[in-house]
């Protein structure tokens, strides 16, 4: 049995995508998965980065490939009705929602980013979000310091590990970014002997000193 950390945000329709795909993408392998909900914006605030949102041309390209993604694997999927939106609420929920070890189960995440990914509404409507609350029935108060901290730890650890987008997949000490990651994750799973110490892994991320951006 392999565990498998699934580092995500409500906020990205890639998140969204990869939740509903990676039973297929894993199918017929022994794992568990760990639901690790985190704040992207934090992750993009410490690499000083912008969000695909945040930029028009990828934003446009964001959601017409996204919808297209989804097409193409009979995933259910409409673009809420505000995007980027401001998630703190919808994270806070799934950490009150946690059971031992702490984290929220799949249940709690998949209705959270159906509520944001199906139906075309919007995410942080003040109704919507007390509809959604009362679904879940946390155990904790979502606006407690207790889940607060609970994200803000999340994030922190996020960062840590060297994690700057979301999804990302941990698999013991390596990291798989996006939503076309899954493939790799599999591979990995499955013994790809490309993965093996000083092998392809190891060699792609070998430094190759080149020209540098002045900050």
């Amino acid at each position: 049995m392999t565990f498998i950390d699934f580092w995500f945000d409500p906020i990205s329709p890639y998140a969204y995508l990869a939740f509903e795909r990676l039973p297929d993408a894993l199918e017929g392998l022994s794992y568990t998965v760990n639901y690790r909900p985190v704040l992207f914006g934090g992750l993009l605030k410490h690499w000083d980065h912008k969000g695909p949102a945040e930029i028009a041309p990828k934003r446009d390209w964001t959601y017409r490939q996204v919808l297209w993604t989804a097409h193409r694997h009979a995933i259910e999927m409409q673009m809420p009705t505000q995007h980027p939106f401001n998630p703190l609420a919808l994270l806070r929920l799934a950490y009150a929602c946690a059971g031992p070890p702490g984290l929220p189960n799949r249940h709690v995440c998949r209705t959270i980013l159906h509520h944001v990914w199906r139906g075309g509404g919007d995410p942080v409507d003040a109704a919507r979000l007390a509809q959604l609350t009362q679904q879940l029935a946390p155990r904790r108060d979502p606006a407690g310091a207790e889940v607060k901290q609970a994200l803000r730890a999340s994030t922190d650890q996020a960062i840590g590990l060297g994690i700057f987008g979301v999804p990302t997949v941990q698999v013991e000490q390596r990291l798989f970014w996006g939503l076309d990651a899954l493939e790799m994750v599999a591979a990995s799973l499955r013994g790809d002997p490309w993965f093996d110490a000083g092998g392809g892994w190891d060699q792609a991320a070998a430094p190759r000193p080149g020209l540098q951006r002045a900050g």
